[in-house]
C-alpha cells in the first residue's frame, strides 16, 4: 500500500506534511493490528443499520459476527407468520412434490446450491428478539439438497408418502438457515421424486415460482443476471413509510363498505427473464420507509363500520374435535369456467373480484351478517421499488375484505364497486394486519377466520413454462397450512380450481363438502346471462331443497287441533290432583287451576267480559298472572298485557287506544297504573270469588275472534296494538304438539314477562305437565325432573348449555326468540331453532 501526498507549498511546509503522513501511517498500522488480533472483528451498528441494535445487543447475538451478512426487521406478513409459527410449528411449512423424468441429479443439486448462494433471502433465519424479531442473513449455509437412491425400495409409493410427511413434520429451526430442504429420491432408472419443503417466511407464491424457474434455467446451463435490488431494500422502504398517513387512509376507507384485494398480476412471459439485481432486504428497507400513520388512519376508517367479526366456524354447529388439517379441491368444468370468465369480461371486472363477491355473499347467507369480513392476500410488491417483480422474498400481505351487501343492487354494479375499492388500496396494502385489527374497534380481535387466496402464478405453470433440458414433470402436489379455520386457494390458469384447506377442529368434511357445493352453485348463478339482484340470488342447492323438504314434512290438520281451554279441562278430568303450576312454595293441581279460573271467568262475565272484549292484565310472573290469563280466556275475552315498568303516559295511551274498561292487576302494581275515568282496576289476589260457580261460563266465541293483543315497541312511531285470534293461538299449539310430550312432561317458565305467556301455557297444557315459576325455578326443575323449559331470548341458550333440555325447548321459548313469533326482535338467537320448527 502506498500513499502520495500532494499539497500547496504556499500554504504548508514539508515538515508539517511529513508529520501528518507518519501519524496517518501509525493509525493505519494500529487498525490493521487490531483487526488481525485473535477474536478481533465484529459487527457494529453501522454495518447493519436497519436492525436498530446497540453495540451491546450486537455483541450478544447468538451467531458469530463473521457469519453475519445482514440483519434487519421483518415485513408485516413475516411478523404474523412468525408469531403463528412459534405457537404452532406445523403452520406455514409448505411442501411441493413432483416426479421428474430425465433428471441429472448432480447438475440439479448444483443449480439449487448456486441459487441459495445468490439470494440473501434463501440464507435467512429468524431471531426471536423479545419485542422486535429480526431476520439474519448468513454468508454461507449448508447445501439444502439431499439425494437418496430408492430404486430397490419395497412399497415405494407408501415409503415416498411417509418420507414426505416425515420431512414436513420435522418443521424448521427458524434461526438455522436455510429454511428449505430439497430431497431428490431416485425411484427408477430415469425418474426422481422431488420433495421441496420450505417455510413460507422466506417466499410467497410468486417468489417460489421464480425460484424454481431460475433453478431450471441454471440447470440447462444459463447463468441469469442477479437483480440489482435486495429484500432488505423492501424492509427499508417499509420503515420510511408514513404510518400516520396509512392510518388516516384506512380509517377513511373502512367507513365505506368495501375491503381491498390487489388484482392478480399478469402471468410472466414464458421466455427466460434476466435475474433482478435486487435482494429481499431491499423490500424490507422499502417497508421501513412507508408512512405507517397513513396506513393506520386508512384502516381505522375503513373498518369503523364493522360491528362484529365474521367467524364462519362459530356460525355453524361445532364438529367433533379432530386434530390437524384436511383439504379438498373443487374444479369447475370448462363450460362453467368460460361462463364465469365471460361474465367477468362483460361486467369489466376480474375473475378474482367475481370469486370474492361470491364468497362474501355465501358468508352473508350463512352468518346472517349484512356486512361480512374475510381475509384476502395481495401481492405487496411496490411499483417504486427497483426490481420488485423479480425479487425473491415474502411480499404478500393479508388484508380484510369487508363488503356490505345491498339486496337491491345489481350484481355487476356491486362487483365493480368492490373492484374499485380494491384498486384504491394499493397505496396502503402493506399495513400490518394486526395494526388494522387494532384500529377496527374490535379490541384487536381477529376480524375473520376465512382466507381467500387468488394465485397469480402457480408452481406447476412455472414447471411447464420452462424449457429445462428435456426434463418432464408429473402432477404437482402442493401442501400448505395456515392459522385460519378455512383457506380457499383459487387457480385459474386453465379450468378454475379452488383448493379448500381447513382446520379439523373447526369444520368436518361433510360440512365443507356442503359449502363447496353451495359455493359452486352460487358461482354458476352469478355467471348467468342476467343474474338477479343480490337479494334474490338463490343459495340452496338441490340437496338443500331436499333436506328442507324433509325438515318441513310435518303437515298437520289444524282443524282438529283442540283449544287451550279444552286441553286444560281434559287434563283436569284425567289427572285432577296432578300438579299443574309451581311458583316457589305455591303449587296448584289441575283441578284447583280449573276451579279458580272458572270462578274468575264467571266474575268477569258478570262485568260484561265476552267475545272480543279486551281486559288489561298487569302482573309479574306469578300464579296470579296465570289465573288472570286463563280466566279472561274462559270468559271468552281477550287479554292485553300492560307492563307496569312503562311510563304512565304510555300506559294511558294504550288503554285509551284499545278502549279498555277493566284491568286485572296484582295488588302491589295497581298504584303504578294511570287512574282513568271509566276504567276499573281490580286486584287479582284480593277479589272475592266465593260467590261464583266452579263451572266455566258457556261462551259462543268464533275461531277468528280475538284471543289477545300485544302492543308494538313504538320504535318506529306511536305504539300500536296488534291482535291474534283463537285460531292463530291454537295453531301455534298445534305446531308444538308435533313434537309431542307425554303426560309426565313438565314445562318451566323462564323470565320473559307477560308478553307471550300464552305460548308457554299452550306448550305445556296438552301433556299435563307442570309449570314452575319464580325464584326456585332452577331447583324445581332439578327436583321435579322437568324436561322442557320456556323463557326469554336467552333461555334456549342457557338450557342447551346446561344440557337439561331436548329439542322441544326450542319451540317453547318466548316468541321473541323465534322467527315469525310476533316479537320485536331476537333473530340472532333463532337460527338454531329453524330446522326443528315443524310449521
Amino acid at each position: 500500500l502506498g500513499l502520495t501526498w500532494l499539497y500547496s507549498a504556499a500554504r504548508h511546509d514539508a515538515g508539517t506534511i511529513e508529520a501528518l503522513s507518519r501519524a496517518f501511517a501509525a493509525e493505519l498500522e494500529a487498525l490493521v493490528e487490531l483487526c488481525s488480533a485473535p477474536g478481533a472483528g465484529g459487527l457494529t451498528p453501522s454495518d447493519v443499520p436497519l436492525a436498530g441494535l446497540s453495540q451491546a445487543e450486537l455483541d450478544a447475538l447468538p451467531v458469530p459476527a463473521h457469519e453475519v451478512e445482514d440483519l434487519y426487521p421483518l415485513s408485516p406478513m413475516q411478523q404474523g407468520m412468525l408469531f403463528h409459527s412459534l405457537q404452532a410449528p406445523e403452520l406455514y411449512v409448505t411442501q411441493i412434490r413432483v416426479d421428474v423424468d430425465g433428471l441429472d441429479a448432480g447438475r440439479f443439486a448444483r443449480a439449487w446450491e448456486v441459487a441459495v448462494e445468490s439470494h440473501a433471502i434463501l440464507r435467512t433465519g429468524f431471531l426471536g428478539q423479545e419485542d422486535r424479531p429480526l431476520q439474519l442473513v448468513r454468508r454461507r449455509v449448508p447445501s439444502p439438497v439431499e439425494r437418496l437412491d430408492w430404486r430397490t425400495k419395497p412399497d415405494l409409493d407408501q415409503a415416498l408418502t411417509e418420507l414426505a410427511a416425515s420431512d414436513r413434520s420435522r418443521g424448521f429451526d427458524l434461526a438455522a438457515a436455510p429454511l428449505l430442504r430439497v430431497l431428490l429420491v431416485r425411484t427408477g432408472e430415469d425418474r426422481h421424486r422431488l420433495i421441496l419443503t420450505s417455510h413460507h417466511l422466506l417466499l410467497d407464491g410468486w417468489s417460489t415460482s421464480r425460484l424454481i424457474g431460475e433453478v431450471l434455467t441454471r440447470y440447462r446451463g444459463t447463468a441469469p443476471a442477479l437483480p440489482a435490488g435486495r429484500y432488505r431494500d423492501y424492509i427499508a422502504w417499509l420503515g420510511r413509510r408514513d404510518q400516520a398517513a396509512d392510518e388516516r387512509f384506512w380509517r377513511e376507507r373502512l367507513s365505506g363498505v368495501e375491503e381491498p384485494t390487489l388484482l392478480a398480476s399478469a402471468l410472466p412471459a414464458p421466455e427466460v427473464q434476466p435475474l433482478p439485481a435486487g435482494r429481499y432486504r431491499d423490500y424490507i428497507a422499502w417497508l421501513g420507509r412507508r408512512d405507517q400513520a397513513a396506513d393506520e388512519r386508512f384502516w381505522r376508517e375503513r373498518l369503523s363500520g364493522v360491528e362484529e367479526p365474521t367467524l364462519l366456524a362459530s356460525a355453524l354447529p361445532a364438529p367433533e374435535v379432530q386434530p390437524g388439517h384436511d383439504s379438498r379441491k373443487l374444479r369447475l368444468d370448462t363450460v362453467a369456467t368460460e361462463a364465469l370468465k365471460a361474465f367477468a369480461r362483460r361486467e369489466h371486472v376480474t375473475l378474482n373480484t367475481v370469486v370474492q363477491g361470491a364468497w362474501a355473499l355465501l358468508l352473508s347467507r350463512i352468518t346472517g351478517q349484512r356486512r361480512v369480513v374475510f381475509g384476502s392476500t395481495v401481492s405487496g410488491r411496490p411499483a417504486e421499488l427497483r426490481d420488485a417483480e423479480a425479487l425473491l422474498g415474502l411480499f404478500i400481505n393479508t388484508l380484510p375484505v369487508a363488503p356490505a351487501l345491498d339486496p337491491a343492487k345489481r350484481v355487476g354494479d356491486w362487483l365493480r364497486a368492490l373492484q374499485a375499492e380494491n384498486a384504491a388500496l394499493r397505496e396502503h396494502e402493506h399495513t400490518p394486519l394486526y395494526e388494522i385489527q387494532g384500529w377496527a374497534g374490535q379490541g384487536g380481535r381477529s376480524l375473520f377466520d376465512t382466507l381467500l387466496v387468488f394465485e397469480n402464478y402457480p408452481v406447476d405453470l412455472a414447471l411447464r413454462d420452462r424449457d429445462a433440458g428435456g426434463l418432464r414433470f408429473g402432477t404437482v402436489s402442493n401442501l400448505e397450512t395456515t392459522n385460519y379455520a378455512l383457506t380457499l386457494t383459487v387457480q385459474a390458469g386453465g379450468d378454475i380450481e379452488i383448493g379448500w384447506s381447513w382446520r379439523c377442529d373447526a369444520f368436518d368434511q361433510e360440512r365443507i363438502e356442503r359449502l363447496m357445493r353451495r359455493f359452486e352453485a352460487l358461482l354458476l348463478r352469478i355467471a348467468d346471462d342476467a343474474p338477479p339482484p343480490l337479494g334474490r340470488i338463490a343459495l340452496p342447492t338441490q340437496e338443500d331443497h331436499q333436506r328442507l323438504s324433509g325438515w318441513n314434512a310435518t303437515d298437520v290438520s289444524y282443524e282438529a287441533v283442540p283449544t287451550v281451554l279444552s286441553l286444560i279441562g281434559r287434563q283436569a278430568r284425567a289427572t285432577p290432583e296432578a300438579e299443574a303450576l309451581v311458583f316457589g312454595a305455591e303449587r296448584l293441581s289441575y283441578a284447583e287451576l280449573d276451579r279458580r279460573t272458572s270462578r274468575l271467568a264467571q266474575a268477569l262475565a258478570a262485568r260484561g267480559v265476552g267475545p272480543d272484549v279486551l281486559v288489561g292484565v298487569a302482573a309479574e310472573r306469578s300464579v296470579a298472572m296465570v289465573l288472570a290469563l286463563l280466566g279472561v280466556a274462559k270468559a271468552g275475552g281477550a287479554y292485553l298485557p300492560l307492563d307496569p315498568e312503562h311510563p304512565r303516559d304510555r300506559l294511558a295511551g294504550t288503554i285509551a287506544e284499545t278502549g279498555l274498561r277493566l284491568v286485572l292487576a296484582q295488588g302491589h302494581l295497581a298504584d303504578r297504573l294511570p287512574q282513568m275515568d271509566g276504567v276499573e282496576i281490580i286486584a287479582i289476589e284480593g277479589w272475592d270469588l266465593s260467590g261464583y260457580s266452579d263451572e266455566a261460563p258457556v261462551v259462543d266465541w268464533h275461531p277468528e275472534g280475538l284471543a289477545y293483543c300485544i302492543t308494538t315497541s313504538g320504535s318506529t312511531g306511536k305504539p300500536k296494538a296488534v291482535g291474534n285470534s283463537h285460531k292463530g293461538r291454537d295453531r301455534r299449539l298445534g305446531s308444538v304438539r308435533v313434537l309431542g310430550r307425554g303426560a309426565g312432561g313438565r314445562l318451566a317458565s323462564g323470565g320473559a314477562g307477560l308478553l307471550h305467556h300464552h305460548l308457554r301455557l299452550d306448550g305445556q297444557a296438552e301433556g299435563g305437565g307442570q309449570q314452575p315459576q319464580g325464584p326456585a325455578e332452577s331447583s324445581a326443575m332439578d327436583a321435579g325432573g322437568i324436561r322442557h323449559r320456556s323463557g326469554g331470548p336467552g333461555a334456549a341458550e342457557d338450557a342447551l348449555r346446561l344440557r337439561r333440555v331436548g329439542v322441544g325447548v326450542l319451540l317453547a321459548v318466548d316468541d321473541r326468540s323465534l322467527p315469525g313469533g310476533g316479537g320485536a326482535g331476537g333473530a340472532s338467537r333463532s337460527g338454531s331453532a329453524g330446522p326443528h320448527h315443524p310449521g
